[in-house]
């Protein structure tokens, strides 16, 4: 998709690039992170279980020369600057603020629905550094009313993508097909089908209806504020992950 076009893919291909094992320093103490397997706390499902340690990532600067994460899962900030990550034409230079949810963790590793909903879109972003096999859904739900809050009273309609995944795993989706909490929706895909990335789900809440399967996972800093209106924070469907 072309520089201007606004639903333009959110990544980059990640040869030359910091990745998602390649992150300067934890943004939380591994001894004592969020559970996502912990439903004391988080209203919804999770959408990756974590049910070991995992690694907050700090894309703000390059990493380390041959860093690696300490943990097999993996969390990716959302509103986040990543200046040394998306440096490729598709991205003209500008676009380098992170308004998904990257949920790291092995290949083929399950992606669960957080809540009830249905099929809105299943497709493939194949532009090199793209998605991938993408999965999006429908839902109308009580969200919390910030992060790790207390639900709102009123139920919001909103759309969640789910991007590089495994084909395999959505090719059995069709639009209007519905799913309950906890259920399986998709699996991490491998780096040569997902885009180029090591294996994540890059999670991006909207609150209009996303066009042609994709959404802008990356703006320009001078839209920050108007992109994050749009696409709230995926914690509050995820948890307090950081």
């Amino acid at each position: 998709r072309g520089q201007d076009n606004e639903r333009t893919p959110e990544h980059e291909t990640s040869t030359t690039h910091p990745c998602l094992h390649a992150s300067p320093k934890p943004q939380v103490e591994p001894s004592k992170p969020f559970s996502m397997n912990s439903s004391e706390v988080q209203p919804f499902h999770p959408t990756v279980v974590f049910d070991e340690p995992y690694w907050v990532h700090d894309f703000t600067r390059p990493s380390p020369e041959g860093w690696t994460a300490p943990h097999r899962f993996s969390v990716g900030r959302y509103d986040e600057h990543r200046p040394s990550m998306y440096t490729t034409a598709l991205f003209g230079g500008e676009r380098d603020h992170h308004v998904g949810l990257d949920l790291g963790g092995p290949a083929g590793t399950p992606i669960h629905a957080f809540a009830p909903g249905a099929v809105s879109c299943v497709t493939v972003n194949d532009e090199d550094g793209s998605y991938g096999p993408t999965l999006i859904t429908k839902h109308a739900v009580r969200l919390p009313i910030t992060v790790g809050g207390p639900l709102a009273e009123a139920a919001t309609e909103f759309w969640v993508l789910y991007g590089h995944l495994s084909w395999d795993s959505i090719a059995h989706w069709s639009p209007g097909d519905t799913f309950g909490a906890g259920e399986v929706l998709a699996t991490m895909g491998e780096e040569h089908e997902n885009g180029g990335w090591p294996p994540h789900v890059h999670v991006q809440l909207s609150l209009h209806e996303p066009e042609n399967g994709d959404l802008p996972g990356v703006v320009k800093a001078e839209d920050r504020e108007a992109a994050l209106a749009l696409y709230p924070d995926p914690r509050l469907i995820c948890g307090p992950l950081y």
